[in-house]
């Protein structure tokens, strides 16, 4: 019976940045390091810049495009880190692979070894994610999008990034507990939706919009 389904617990996060101690200072470097990082400091290169730039769209999509684009002038190569589709991967692993690969032509092909200028090194750190209750729990669909404009953007950013890719979910939580809750067609539009392309305010109101 419908009374007996479990409610939405948002959760949030909070985030401790760490440095690694592992720098690169050319491609070949930089290589080295990826396929020998955590999951986790993968997961921070390419997705830290949405919860900090919540109100407008990243013009770098990751630290890796950013820096080959402004320590190493790899215009061409950045562009194609930019284009790397996040939402294509179920896993850390998945992504961790299509970026080596994106960059190996330019380290091996190009009959050069770009270094970058002292100082503009790529440090690579990773963060640390301790996950916590936000006190906001909706009892059924209609209370989930009452509740929605107050939940704060560290818990938007773990339900919809995080639990999907990080802890390897094969959709967001929203899509999943709407679902389980009898509403597929709804669970399918929010799914539907591209977090990367578009800010985390935007998000929020395009769910909003759709629960509507």
């Amino acid at each position: 019976m419908t009374h007996n389904l479990a409610p939405f617990a948002f959760h949030t996060e909070r985030r401790l940045v760490v440095l690694t101690g592992r720098k690169a200072r050319n491609l070949e470097e930089l290589l080295a390091h990826l396929g020998e990082v955590s999951g986790s400091s993968i997961f921070h290169h390419t997705h830290h810049q949405y919860l900090a730039h919540h109100f407008e769209t990243p013009v770098f999509h990751s630290d890796f495009s950013r820096w080959a684009s402004l320590a190493l002038l790899e215009e061409a190569l950045a562009e194609k880190l930019a284009a790397i589709d996040l939402l294509a991967f179920s896993s850390i692993r998945q992504l961790r692979e299509a970026i080596i690969a994106t960059i190996q032509p330019y380290a091996k092909g190009n009959g050069r070894r770009q270094e970058c200028m002292p100082g503009q090194e790529f440090h690579f750190s990773e963060s640390k994610s301790f996950v916590m209750p936000s006190g906001i729990v909706a009892e059924d669909i209609p209370d989930f999008f009452a509740k929605l404009p107050g939940v704060a953007n560290t818990s938007l950013y773990f339900h919809f990034f995080e639990a999907r890719l990080r802890l390897g979910r094969e959709t967001n939580d929203f899509s999943a507990w709407l679902a389980y809750r009898g509403a597929e067609e709804l669970a399918r539009a929010i799914d539907r939706l591209n977090p990367y392309r578009m800010s985390l305010d935007e998000l929020r109101d395009r769910i909003a919009r759709l629960g509507k």
